[in-house]
């Protein structure tokens, strides 16, 4: 089962890659989605065993993880159907099939349990977003096409230095001999804390470079800038979480190895840094994805914060990687509709959506309010419980600059997002091609019911997976 649903999706990629018709070819996409999102349901009724000697197992982390990709790269593809109908100008051969093959690598990350094949699906989403990027075909996609390689790559190459340190780190006397994370924490006390120390470095600051904390968050504005709607949807919902997770497995190892206080105060000290930078530059920000970028880095913080505090904040740290995911689907799908309306997307060209775009628009101003934490949303709880793991923890200072570096962004962001939202919109109602339509304002709408839904009601089973992951990770 493990196997089928991490290379489903590269069927339908071939299928993608061979259509002729360019008007067909995404309904693969969304064929692909369809699969993948009921096999992850089969997946999520029932345990699969572990597959390749251990190396494929899906655990808590990981479940919650493919869960939340899954579901967001379906929605993705239902609004994909709109989107590329739109664009019929461009060829999508690359752009469904890439996407597919994306899916698959993501599904690879998020069971494997093996840190070596992790580091590999990884480095493939790399390489196969960068053409994705590029999908605009003009100067300044081609430079963030280019700025996201180099840049993450550099970062997954630091993250290969910190898995030979690993991998030294076992091969001394007594030690597993092993990258499987099962036989890593299992060894932990004979495994050389150096070694752990050093490695933990280099993979924090190499995945961190892929999550876009600061200051390895350089490639994030222009790319998410760049990038059309849906795919900065799945990049700040989905991929970023994947790199998210990575860390998850080597922390685990380091609190196994006796180094949770070293890992734990680098974790707090690089999210409080990403929630600081985020803040400055959310302030006075005027172009609307590079905005929802910078609140890409500002979570990863959160997220980050949450891991290195413990405890309660932990369980909320899991909780909230669900949330922002699926909140941020719903803000790059609608300003991405916003883009397309308004053919601008900074302020100064861009006002009065909610009477351009009368779904889009609301749409937009209902994301805002759900990513900075208020109620009754699902991130408003999620934020609460690292706060509540923070005050119970005894980390006061955390706990306040917390709340300070999220009231900053709510004024910040908030400016920006009323001007784009309320005022006269010029010209009116969007025409019929740029006009919401099920296929492109039905996605987002559902997303923003989900994430309501959560912030309502947590099903007792995934409050049960939020704190088994914790669990692993001294939560």
């Amino acid at each position: 089962m493990l196997l089928l649903l991490a290379l489903s999706p590269l069927l339908f990629a071939a299928l993608a890659f061979t259509l002729p018709d360019q008007r067909r070819r995404p309904l693969a996409l969304l064929a692909g989605a369809s699969l993948h999102a009921l096999l992850v349901v089969v997946t999520w009724i029932q345990p699969p065993a572990p597959a390749l000697s251990g190396w494929l197992l899906l655990d808590a982390p990981g479940k919650l993880v493919l869960g939340t990709t899954s579901t967001l790269f379906l929605v993705c593809a239902v609004y994909a159907q709109g989107y590329l109908a739109r664009r019929a100008d461009r060829d999508n051969r690359v752009f469904v099939g890439g996407l597919l093959v994306l899916l698959s690598a993501m599904t690879v990350v998020a069971i494997s349990q093996h840190l070596g094949l992790l580091w590999v699906a990884i480095e493939i989403t790399t390489l196969t977003t960068a053409p994705l990027i590029y999908f605009n075909h003009n100067a300044l996609s081609l430079e963030a096409a280019w700025k996201y390689l180099l840049v993450c790559s550099l970062g997954i190459a630091l993250a290969l230095l910190g898995t030979f340190f690993l991998a030294l780190a076992s091969a001394g006397p007594g030690g597993p001999h092993s990258l499987l994370v099962r036989d890593l924490a299992s060894a932990g006390p004979s495994l050389s804390r150096p070694w752990v120390r050093a490695a933990f470095v280099f993979l924090l600051v190499g995945y961190g470079t892929k999550m876009g904390l600061a200051p390895l968050h350089s490639w994030k504005p222009d790319a998410y800038g760049e990038a059309p709607g849906l795919l900065g949807a799945i990049l700040s919902g989905g991929v970023t979480n994947l790199a998210f997770l990575a860390i998850v497995r080597v922390l685990h190892v380091c609190n196994a190895a006796g180094e949770r206080a070293f890992a734990a105060d680098s974790l707090v000290a690089i999210g409080l840094l990403s929630m600081a930078l985020a803040a400055v530059f959310m302030v006075g920000q005027r172009d609307l994805k590079r905005m929802l970028a910078y609140s890409s880095v500002e979570h990863m913080g959160i997220l980050s914060l949450g891991l290195g505090l413990g405890g309660a904040a932990a369980s909320g740290a899991f909780f909230h990687m669900v949330a922002n995911g699926l909140v941020k689907g719903v803000l790059f799908l609608a300003a991405g509709n916003i883009h397309r309306a308004f053919g601008a997307k900074t302020v100064d060209k861009v006002s009065g959506a909610a009477e351009r775009l009368p779904i889009s628009g609301p749409l937009f101003l209902a994301g805002f309010l759900a990513v900075t934490g208020s109620p009754p949303f699902a991130p408003f709880f999620s934020e609460l419980s690292i706060l509540n793991g923070a005050i119970r923890g005894g980390h006061f200072w955390a706990a306040g600059l917390f709340l300070v570096f999220l009231s900053v962004i709510f004024v910040g962001m908030g400016a920006t997002v009323l001007r784009v939202v309320q005022g006269k919109a010029p010209g009116g109602r969007a025409p019929p091609e740029l006009a919401d339509s099920p296929l492109t304002a039905g996605p987002p709408l559902a997303l923003m019911a989900l994430v309501l839904l959560l912030g309502l009601w947590v099903p007792r089973g995934l409050l049960g997976l939020f704190d088994a992951a914790a669990s692993l990770v001294g939560g």
